[in-house]
């Protein structure tokens, strides 16, 4: 009897067995095969993304053009501990047919601004230098801004802000006039906010947004006969293109196209020359520094003027307020903008 019953329980066992097979933890299942497709779309998305910078990087030093003689030598400033001082050269060849160039030969840097990057890379100070400030050049006397450039190139340039502000340049990157119009079609337009109506080389702006491409762009940022105070105008529809360009880079339609991005690297980089440190992998490691950065964190502003005077051979030139460029210096040897702009009247 007792075989019987155990040969029925063993029956009993294999049919439940049958009919429930052993549960194999499906959740522990999923996570694997979840694991193992994403490495699996992970490896995948390294892969293209690695082929993707690599164009950019191919494109960026293809085009890109090296300022070996960037820097002065002699005694320069100490650099301010995590911070970086870029500036940002927009020249012009100013020929003899430009309506701008005002029959003068000579390259000039019509567009003078120095990038702040704050070691907290919680934002980006963008400071104009005009043009025609009237400042120290270092083995010329005084003389309008611009001038540096002419008659020593970029290290002349670089020794003369450098002198005016006594912080250290990290970096130079220079851009011609063309680059400008790239750029801004490269981006499908930018948006710029012009703080009043003008006409300029065939185009016409209204006082607030203004979507622009690039020959609208060009003129934009190029004109202030149109305006009272001439370059003080310029100097900030300079400044509101910059901000527009932020914008256009930040925006989502811009960074999820990579097609846009690729043409943005190629139009900028034709037009481009930079300091032999502003490499490909250096911007790249900037821009991830500055991840969190968004277009409202991008302050733009002129260093500090007071007023107008003549040289005495007749020029007209911009005075600057000693005691603000003093006062603006400490505050980017300590990397502290943030306080001074709330501080100093704009």
């Amino acid at each position: 009897m007792s075989e019987r019953r155990a040969a029925r329980q063993a029956a009993e066992t294999a049919a439940r067995t049958a009919r429930h097979p052993e549960r194999r933890r499906p959740f522990l299942v999923a996570l694997i095969a979840t694991i193992g497709s994403l490495v699996g779309i992970a490896t995948v998305m390294a892969v293209v993304a690695s082929i993707f910078v690599g164009g950019l990087a191919r494109s960026f030093d293809a085009h890109t053009d090296t300022i070996t003689d960037s820097f002065p030598g002699g005694d320069r400033p100490a650099a301010t501990r995590g911070a970086e001082n870029i500036l940002l050269i927009g020249s012009d060849s100013r020929a003899s047919d430009d309506p701008d160039g005002d029959g003068v030969s000579g390259g000039r840097s019509d567009v003078l601004m120095l990038a702040h990057v704050p070691a907290d890379r919680r934002a980006v100070y963008l400071m104009s230098i005009m043009r025609d400030s009237w400042v120290e050049i270092p083995g010329h006397g005084r003389a309008k801004m611009n001038a540096a450039y002419s008659w020593g190139g970029v290290p002349l340039t670089v020794q003369t802000v450098e002198q005016l502000l006594d912080v250290r340049v990290d970096h130079v990157a220079e851009i011609d006039f063309s680059g400008f119009k790239g750029l801004t079609d490269a981006l499908g337009g930018v948006t710029v906010d012009s703080p009043e109506a003008f006409d300029a080389r065939g185009h016409s702006f209204a006082a607030g947004p203004n979507r622009l491409d690039g020959d609208a762009a060009l003129a934009f940022v190029r004109e202030r006969y149109s305006f009272a105070d001439a370059d003080h105008t310029r100097v900030r529809n300079q400044q509101a293109f910059m901000r527009g360009i932020a914008q256009g880079l930040l925006s989502r339609g811009t960074i999820t196209n990579p097609g846009r991005i690729q043409d943005f690297v190629t139009a900028t980089s034709k037009h481009l020359a930079v300091d032999p440190g502003l490499t490909f992998p250096t911007l790249v490691g900037l821009g991830w520094s500055l991840r969190d950065v968004r277009p409202d964190d991008l302050r733009t502003f002129t260093v500090p003027t007071a007023g107008s005077g003549t040289s005495p051979d007749g020029q007209s030139y911009v005075t600057l307020n000693d005691l603000g460029v003093r006062s603006l210096s400490q505050a980017l040897r300590s990397d502290d903008v943030a306080s001074w702009l709330a501080d100093e009247p704009q």
